[in-house]
């Protein structure tokens, strides 16, 4: 006798959590375990999100990957809400012996001291300035970022330092901040990256569950624009076979909402994450799966991913080399190509410490 299927979960991009390669624990329910209660399968399909205290001492990360073109992030929660079923910062939770599926999206950490955190990082004697990336592991516009305002109590701490920052989210609440935005835009200070990864509204609810929708980021480009914010349109990631097609469309789209520039990423699956979207896509795209799949591996010779610097980002081989193509075309036909101007990082002014002392010098 076959087991019923496992409910679906509302509104989360994955359905459960894969083993957590620290501990190796994972918890699996029982199909013909569940209370055949309507009313209990529908509470089995809903998975409330919780918030917790993050005591971190300290609020900036550094890397030294050759192919990541920023040294310092700043990111104010861990975990996020949005539940892209790709997202590349699953295995952080599995750090807190939290699972990189369901966990990574239900369980997340608030620093609610990151705006203290910032000054006092800026605030340290040496500090030589430069740009920091907002949001490179965690989008810090999630929606629990409307009523805690974290994020915008960092921005207001890098207005007053002048200190550059270059955020990336696919939230549209980044509009919430225009003043900030585009008062740090008038020193040069600041660039915003929309993640867009498809135009397809049925598509984006299923794979990017709990974020904006593909209008409403493009109409964040075009109120971010408008405002006079530098504005990148990053298609990431780029998944083969699934919304590979949509590039020159996603493009043109950015590009007259108002976006001046363009980026992308190939889709990655390092450790859990590949579990986890593995299983998004035989239960949401049956019939694409072996395609998508197929198609991955041909971009990163043979395997579902490489790890290698260099190739991670953008994979190789022919179908690669025609993603690779297809954006240069589009991109410098739309007038979206080549490096942007850096920010200015020569207006940069110490702040004083949360403590409020100030410097004689």
């Amino acid at each position: 006798m076959s087991k019923q299927p496992l409910p679906l979960i509302m509104g989360r991009g994955a359905y459960g959590n894969p083993a957590n390669r620290f501990t190796g624990l994972v918890y699996e329910d029982d199909p013909d375990s569940l209370d055949p209660d309507e009313e209990a399968v529908q509470g089995k399909r809903r998975v409330p999100t919780r918030y917790f205290r993050d005591e971190a001492r300290t609020i900036i990360s550094q890397n030294d990957s050759p192919d990541i073109p920023f040294r310092y992030s700043l990111n104010v929660y861990r975990g996020c809400v949005h539940g892209c079923s790709y997202c590349f910062a699953r295995p952080t939770h599995e750090y807190f012996e939290l699972g990189a599926g369901l966990d990574f999206e239900t369980h997340i950490f608030v620093k609610e001291r990151a705006p203290e955190l910032f000054r006092d990082w800026l605030a340290r004697d040496g500090y030589e300035p430069e740009t920091i990336m907002m949001s490179a592991v965690s989008d810090c516009y999630q929606p629990i970022e409307r009523d805690l305002a974290l994020a915008r109590r960092c921005l207001e701490v890098a207005w007053e330092a002048r200190q550059p920052l270059a955020v990336v989210t696919k939230n549209a609440l980044v509009t919430r901040d225009l003043d900030l935005l585009a008062a740090m835009a008038r020193e040069g200070t600041v660039s915003v990256a929309i993640s867009i990864t498809t135009l397809d509204q049925g598509l984006a609810k299923v794979m990017e569950p709990r974020t904006s929708s593909p209008a409403a980021r493009l109409r964040a480009i075009h109120q971010l624009a408008a405002a006079g914010v530098p504005t990148t349109v990053l298609i990431a990631p780029v998944i083969p076979g699934l919304t590979e097609h949509e590039m020159p469309a996603i493009l043109r789209a950015a590009q007259e909402a108002g976006a001046t520039g363009a980026g992308y990423i190939l889709l990655r699956l390092p450790l859990t994450v590949e579990p986890v979207f593995l299983d998004w896509l035989a239960r949401t795209q049956p019939t694409r799966q072996a395609k998508v799949l197929e198609r991955v591996r041909a971009t990163r010779g043979g395997k579902l991913y490489e790890s290698t610097f260099g190739v991670r980002m953008k994979g190789r081989g022919p179908i690669a080399d025609q993603i690779r193509q297809t954006f240069n075309v589009f991109a410098r036909r739309l007038g979206l190509h080549g490096d942007r101007a850096p920010l200015d990082a020569t207006k940069f002014r110490r702040p004083t410490t949360s403590s409020g002392q100030g410097w004689l010098f």
